[in-house]
């Protein structure tokens, strides 16, 4: 049986949640959430995690698995989701992906090369490392995670010390291992993209953020800055909607502020999705105006 598994991707509040839970119904499957923070306990409004309800009891995997300490990342995430994807053709079934951490889809149907591992928020943080320690601190970084790529390169070149340090922190491998492997991926994968009008895109996103304080996103926050939780501190925190409240809390925002800059920074991630997707020709986009009849996206399939 030739191995096919399918994954919806798109920007956020574009309802691809719905979209993979009909398509995993009607298929008789599970769901491989693809999304970089719902795999973190403690923030399901922030994350946006489908509650009981919407899984209609379907199996989903990465979703609230990890302690906000944990670390996890992109190349460690592709490695555990394909061992999943074989388990579940094991057993006779299509297994459905769906997310818009678009790293994380690639590292898991693709595997990835050095040169397409980036981050900007590790990048950043790297370089105020640098400016505040200098560059034998990132160094001695270098040599504890990847001793093999520190030898070949002095403290003086701290791009490429910077460089080799973020493949790490997002992928979970050396650079030096990524230069010699090529991944071998066992199934292909057929990727639909939920596309929607800009407009309706940005007021879907606006009501999502309305509805998110409704549901206590200020009280979950309030949860982490108790318990000693900061996205300063703990990556797992460091995405919108938790950044904002922080700030509401330590006086940078007013309330009206607070919501407005989740909705503005919401609408810029959504942007910088759909760029990252726009990208791969392979995607098959369709327009999805509030249903989710599934049948077109099952005759591609085929």
């Amino acid at each position: 049986m030739e191995k096919k598994c399918i994954a919806i991707v798109g920007p956020t509040a574009s309802g691809k949640t719905p979209v993979a839970i009909e398509l995993a119904r009607k298929l008789n499957s599970e769901i491989i959430s693809a999304d970089s923070r719902q795999v973190y306990k403690h923030i399901p409004i922030a994350s946006a995690i489908p509650t009981m309800l919407e899984r209609q009891g379907i199996k989903h995997y990465f979703l609230e698995e990890l302690e906000l300490d944990e670390k996890f990342n992109a190349g460690e995430f592709g490695r555990k989701g394909r061992v999943i994807i074989e388990n579940i053709f094991s057993r006779e079934k299509t297994p459905v992906i769906v997310g818009g951490s678009g790293l994380y889809i690639q590292s898991l149907i693709d595997g990835f090369f050095e040169e397409e591992i980036k981050d900007e928020e590790i990048r950043k943080k790297l370089f105020d490392d640098l400016e505040k320690y200098g560059k034998e601190f990132l160094y001695n970084k270098l040599i504890k995670v990847d001793l093999e790529s520190a030898q070949k390169i002095t403290p003086n070149f701290y791009r490429r010390v910077i460089r080799a340090l973020e493949v790490y922190y997002v992928s979970g491998k050396k650079i030096s291992d990524l230069h010699k492997e090529k991944p071998v991926i066992g199934f292909e994968t057929v990727q639909i993209g939920i596309q929607l009008d800009r407009k309706i895109l940005y007021e879907r996103i606006n009501n999502r953020v309305d509805e998110m304080i409704l549901k206590g996103l200020i009280k979950e926050v309030e949860w982490l800055k108790d318990n000693g939780f900061h996205y300063s501190t703990h990556n797992s925190l460091n995405t919108v909607g938790i950044k904002e409240v922080f700030k509401y809390f330590e006086g940078e925002y007013t309330y009206d502020t607070m919501i407005e800059m989740i909705k503005q920074n919401t609408r810029r991630y959504a942007k910088r999705q759909l760029s990252w997707f726009r990208r791969d020709k392979r995607i098959n986009w369709i327009n999805i105006d509030n249903k989710t009849d599934v049948a077109e996206i099952l005759k591609l399939m085929n």
